[in-house]
This record gives C-alpha cells, structure tokens and sequence, in this order.
C-alpha cells in the first residue's frame, strides 16, 4: 500500500456510559470521520463508542471494535469489524497503537488511560470536552477542539502528518 492509498485510522476514545449530549456528539463525529473516508478505530461497546460506531455506520463507513473480551457478542451492533482481544482495559494499548490519531469524548478513567497512552506512543491527540490533565505545569500534547467538525478536521490534519512519519516499508 502506497503513502497516497492509505485509508486514515481515527480512533475515538471515550466512556462506556454517557449523556445524551455526549453521545450526539460523538455520533456526530462518528459520521464525519466515515465521510471524510477513514476508518473508526473504537472499543466496540457501548457509551462513546456505540455513539460513534452508530455515525459512522449510518454513513456508510467502516467501524473497527476493538473489544475487551473474547465473545464476539459484546460489540455494539454497528461494529463492521470486531477485534476479540480477551485483554480487559489492556486492549487500550491496541486501541491507540492502531490509530494515526484520536479523538478523546468526555471522560472516564478508561478515556484517561488512553489519552496517557497516546501522548506517550506520540499519537496525536484531540480533545472535545475531555480531560485536559497537566502536571506541575506541564500540559499533554493535545489539540481541544470546540465541536465534532474542528475536532475531525484536526484529527484529518494530524493523522495525514502522522502517516508521513511512518517509513515506506511499512505502508
């Protein structure tokens, strides 16, 4: 696969359990990654997750699950292609490692773990009405967005430099 042909991977993060307005929001995401023609890297449950499967499922796209467990059953029905990892909160590493960038929505410890797990394999982070964790004054490197279509196009943005970081012999 060449540098030009590879389908962007927008993974997005966020709690299994959510608002209403959360979930809008991330359905609405959820659709705009499927319409910007990259592929939805998520935990394949429910929450954030279902929200955005949903979105982007409705608009044709290509929806990754990631899964906690090993039963296939457990992905949310908007799931195209669920991952049977058995690891429990470990298959977060997966998650982000399979992403050129991520899209963290709302807040949980899970999310958490994520954003930490991305800013330390350096993928790109966005944030929409998440954490914005920093420690003695040092800030993680991520990008808030105000809304799902900053918040893609940021994700767009960033994921199409991370793919030019990746050496040709691995595309």
């Amino acid at each position: 696969m060449t540098e030009t042909s590879q389908r962007l991977r927008i993974g997005v993060m966020g709690p299994g359990t959510c608002e209403p307005e959360v979930a809008r929001t991330a359905e609405t995401v959820g659709r705009l990654i499927a319409e910007e023609a990259a592929i939805l890297i998520c935990g394949g449950r429910s929450g954030v997750m279902e929200a955005a499967s949903k979105g982007a499922n409705e608009a044709g796209g290509v929806v990754v699950g990631i899964l906690d467990s090993d039963d296939e059953r457990a992905a949310n029905r908007f799931v195209t292609i669920p991952i049977l990892t058995g690891m429990g909160q470990g298959r977060n590493v997966i998650n982000v490692l399979t992403s050129h960038s991520v899209i963290a929505i709302g807040g949980g410890p899970g999310t958490l773990s994520e954003i930490a797990l991305a800013a330390r394999t350096c993928t790109p982070i966005v944030g929409l009405d998440t954490w914005s964790p920093g420690l003695g004054g040092s800030e993680l490197p991520m990008h808030h967005a105000t809304d799902p279509a900053s918040a893609v196009g940021e994700a767009i943005r960033l994921a199409r430099q991370q793919i030019q970081l990746i050496p040709a012999d691995r595309l």
